[in-house]
């Protein structure tokens, strides 16, 4: 490989959230931290010589993007996802989460229902209940190992709640599907049927494993294209969370109004230029580096797989479809079994030493559940587990 993923770098004393920030979040100094989505993997070198002669113009005034980058958004839309996308759905925001925000002060009043469905990136649920919506759960199904959608319940929760506005995470995070065409259309047809705007959370779409492929909600139907704000970011993809930077698409130029509208109301203007930069450097040189990194990821998953089949078998990790987060359940594993969530997340920070998101973080769904985090070394992994599994020997 010419990226060599293996490569551990020290990230502590760098302000890092996920390194530097334990003992202020009352996790021991020693815990090894696999919890928050961002990679120990430096972002590729055209990124940086990128940011570097920015950084070395040494004027950083205020500033947006030209014609250029756009047309690297389109090509990366249409290289890897076949859709095309049109230079005036555009609209920048800090971030996903951002956009997410926006779109259910923009589209819905207080009170109105909001649909998500648990166990799901808990900002979510935050960013409904600070704008004082309510929050209006269609709890996914665990059966067999893998989740499935409801969808009587999804209907019946719209009708019965008075949603206006659904949160669709795809692919999905923390359970890993990638959502098949036919279960979004299925999704897109009852939204349609009664008016319920689809927010898209596409932030993870460049990480499918293979036999699984990623549709862009927008492009399955005509009718899709109108009702939907797709919000996507290069930050999951490239390791750029903290240069701030989300490319949102609204194809409905007054729902693409009243976005802008909510936006201003919000005292948010002109993005950040290294973001820019970044974004744009990345979707224009950064596709090898990312073809490699999907393969370790790969690897990763493969032999955190075999780890716990042969050392902690009642630990059943729920297989990933997409995205570069393991999503596994502790419930029937000898020492942890009947565990309240709060003591099994104590087991694993303050025993193993390892610092995971616990499951009821993402809602009541997840209890027995801890997302882990594999875009990481190889060592980092492997040390991770051998602390879980020593810790659990001696319960």
């Amino acid at each position: 490989m010419q990226y060599d993923f293996d490569r551990i770098i020290d990230r502590r004393n760098t302000d890092s959230l996920k390194y530097d920030f334990a003992a202020r979040r009352g996790m021991p100094e020693d815990v090894l931290p696999l919890w928050v989505a961002d990679m120990d993997f430096q972002t590729p070198d055209q990124v940086i010589d990128a940011l570097v002669s920015k950084a070395k113009h040494g004027i950083f005034g205020y500033s947006d993007t030209r014609d250029d980058y756009f047309d690297v958004l389109k090509a990366w839309f249409d290289r890897r996802f076949g859709w095309s996308i049109d230079r005036k759905w555009l609209v920048k925001t800090p971030g996903v989460v951002f956009a997410v925000t926006t779109a259910i002060r923009a589209f819905t009043e207080v009170d109105d229902g909001v649909l998500i469905q648990e166990p799901v990136y808990y900002p979510f649920r935050e960013s409904i209940e600070i704008n004082e919506r309510q929050v209006v759960v269609n709890q996914l199904v665990y059966q067999n190992g893998k989740y499935h959608i409801d969808f009587e319940d999804f209907e019946n929760q719209i009708i019965n709640k008075k949603v206006k506005l659904f949160i669709l995470c795809s692919p999905h995070n923390p359970v890993g599907r990638v959502w098949t065409k036919e279960e979004l259309i299925r999704m897109g047809d009852i939204c349609l049927k009664h008016k319920v705007l689809v927010v898209a959370d596409e932030i993870h779409a460049d990480f499918i494993y293979p036999g699984h492929k990623h549709h862009v909600f927008a492009d399955l139907k005509e009718e899709f294209l109108g009702n939907s704000i797709i919000c996507t970011a290069p930050s999951k993809t490239f390791n750029l969370a903290a240069l701030q930077l989300s490319n949102n698409f609204i194809p409905d130029a007054k729902r693409r109004r009243d976005f802008r509208k909510a936006i201003t109301r919000g005292g948010y203007s002109q993005p950040n230029i290294m973001g820019m930069v970044s974004c744009q450097a990345a979707y224009e040189h950064g596709e090898e580096w990312l073809e490699q990194l999907k393969l370790y990821l790969k690897s990763n998953l493969d032999y955190m797989r075999d780890y716990l089949n042969e050392f902690i078998p009642e630990a059943k990790l729920v297989e990933p479809e997409g995205t570069y987060l393991v999503w596994v359940d502790f419930s029937h594993v000898t020492g942890l079994e009947g565990k309240s969530p709060e003591q099994m997340d104590a087991f694993m920070a303050k025993r193993a030493k390892v610092w995971l998101d616990g499951g009821t973080m993402f809602g009541q769904g997840g209890i027995g559940f801890q997302r882990f985090n594999i875009a990481c070394p190889r060592q980092i992994l492997q040390e991770a587990l051998d602390r879980i599994r020593l810790a659990l020997e001696n319960v």
